[in-house]
């Protein structure tokens, strides 16, 4: 099947798309990939829902913004990817599958027992009657339901990937997005995944509460400043980092109230040492071996990051395109692949990557 994958992260920033070729088990080629900026009032829209989300109640309605920007993503999605398909000599039939992740606007994991919440907005529905393909979307309710924790989700298209590569376990690929997840792959194929910390997005926040832009390029804000380490401390005293995975986080989980005092250079220094040793903490409580990391997402990018991360895991770090992937794609083709296991029946979720208490499937199918 040829199937378009779609993504859209915490950091509100772009509609990643990829086109990949597969049957949900074996990957048989790699079509275009590419992205579309988020239109300003989407942004904000969905900004405002977040913000909605983190005051949702169990029990309560539903904010009713939801429904609104669950139509609004649609639209834009089917509009990034028709100018998308037609960069691409493609156009709508030539697509047998959509893979709609949607905008996370809340994630709470399951706690003491109670039952974990997760809301992707995003009118699959919608989407499948504006382009005459079937959608699947809504991947993460099921797992949350049956107990897991419903992210990260992308570890067994990892596996696809490094087979796809040639690449033998033991094996490591770190998603550097607003939260950063890694995934191990050991000796025996077994596979150990969780949200190992903040990624990009405190930084993100951090930089943008300075009016310094939305994200550090090139960490060069962070090279500038000097970590305060009993700061990063403090951060690393976090209730999280002492539980053991699978277990999983909101972008919004931590605050930057530690930092107030902290210059813009001193703070995002201090924030990029946190997400580094963070990885590196992940790391140490898998305990597998692994010779370097794969690293996708959008803080590959950070060299500051990238070299704090080296430091303190004392591992290479590579680049998804050292590896030979494609750095900004690797979600979006991860949904592609979700999707065509959706559509098969196959588990998309597993005991050692969300905790679920067997592998699940997931995600619903609209139809046009």
């Amino acid at each position: 099947m040829r199937i378009l994958g779609f993504m859209t992260g915490t950091s509100l920033d772009a509609i990643d798309m990829a086109i990949l070729e597969t049957d949900g088990e074996t990957i048989t080629g790699f079509g275009a990939a590419g992205e579309a900026q988020m239109p300003e009032a989407l942004r904000a829209l969905a900004l405002e829902a977040i913000v909605a989300g983190r005051g949702w109640k169990r029990g309560e309605p539903e904010p009713n913004l939801f429904h609104h920007l669950s139509e609004e993503i649609a639209m834009a999605h089917h509009a990034a990817a028709s100018a998308f398909l037609d960069a691409h000599g493609l156009g709508w039939a030539d697509i047998d599958l959509i893979g709609f992740h949607g905008q996370t606007v809340m994630h709470k994991a399951p706690k003491d027992g109670v039952a974990g919440r997760t809301r992707q907005l995003g009118d699959g529905q919608l989407l499948a009657r504006l382009t005459g393909r079937p959608v699947a979307f809504d991947f993460r309710t099921a797992d949350v339901a049956a107990g897991g924790q419903g992210a990260p989700l992308a570890p067994i298209y990892h596996v696809a990937r490094a087979e796809a590569s040639g690449l033998n376990p033991p094996l490591a690929v770190l998603n550097l997005g607003g939260v950063a997840n890694i995934t191990v792959i050991d000796r025996d194929s077994r596979v150990l995944a969780f949200d190992t910390g903040p990624g990009n997005g405190l930084i993100d926040q951090w930089v943008e509460r300075h009016d310094l832009g939305r994200f550090d390029a090139e960490g060069a804000l962070a090279a500038a400043g000097r970590v305060d380490r009993t700061v990063l401390s403090a951060l690393l005293g976090h209730p999280y980092f002492s539980q053991q995975g699978p277990k999983s986080l909101d972008r919004y989980d931590f605050s930057l109230d530690p930092l107030l005092g902290l210059s813009a250079a001193d703070g995002a220094a201090t924030l990029t040492a946190f997400t580094a040793e963070t990885v590196a903490l992940g790391l140490r409580q898998i305990g597998v071996a692994t010779q370097a990391v794969i690293v996708c997402g959008g803080g590959r990018k950070n060299r500051t990051l990238l070299g704090e991360l080296g430091l303190r895991t004392r591992r290479p770090m590579i680049t998804a395109e050292q590896a030979g992937w494609r750095g900004d794609a690797i979600e979006a083709e991860a949904f592609a692949y979700l999707a065509a296991r959706t559509l098969k029946g196959l588990p998309i979720s597993f005991p050692g990557t969300t905790g679920v208490g067997a592998p699940l499937g997931g995600g619903v199918v609209a139809q046009p």
